[in-house]
């Protein structure tokens, strides 16, 4: 049985996407070249050679773990933008995954990676 196309600007909505996709590239990058590329003496000024105090070093291994959590949270928004993205070349874009309904252009707007109505996700708390 043929799919039935759902009425949304795609273009619109490719644009918005590829643009977020590129800005959370842009900021993974960025992310990573900081908590990779920089040992823990680096990140906290210390060129002396000695040890950082025991405070400060704590301090600078919890920013680079919320640093890390950040990049892993875009690495999911990115991987949620690419299924988006997926679903624009399948004819899919803008219907919700669970019940086959039309996705509003309020959430599209507000979320472009959406695949679920907010319907739904607020009842299956996605």
């Amino acid at each position: 049985m043929p799919r039935k196309k759902i009425d949304v600007d795609i273009k619109k909505y490719k644009k918005k996407l590829i643009e977020k996709k590129n800005r959370i590239l842009g900021d993974v990058k960025q992310l990573e070249s900081e908590v990779f590329n920089t040992s823990l003496k680096d990140a906290s000024g210390d060129i002396t050679g000695y040890s950082t105090h025991g405070a400060d070093a704590a301090t600078d291994s919890t920013d680079r773990e919320v640093m890390l959590d950040i990049a892993s949270s875009e690495q999911r928004l990115l991987k949620n933008i690419e299924h988006a993205l997926k679903r624009i070349e399948e004819g899919l874009y803008g219907k919700c995954e669970l019940c086959n309904s039309r996705i509003s252009d309020a959430r599209l707007d507000a979320k472009p990676e959406s695949i679920v109505c907010i319907d739904c996700k607020k009842k299956y708390d996605l």
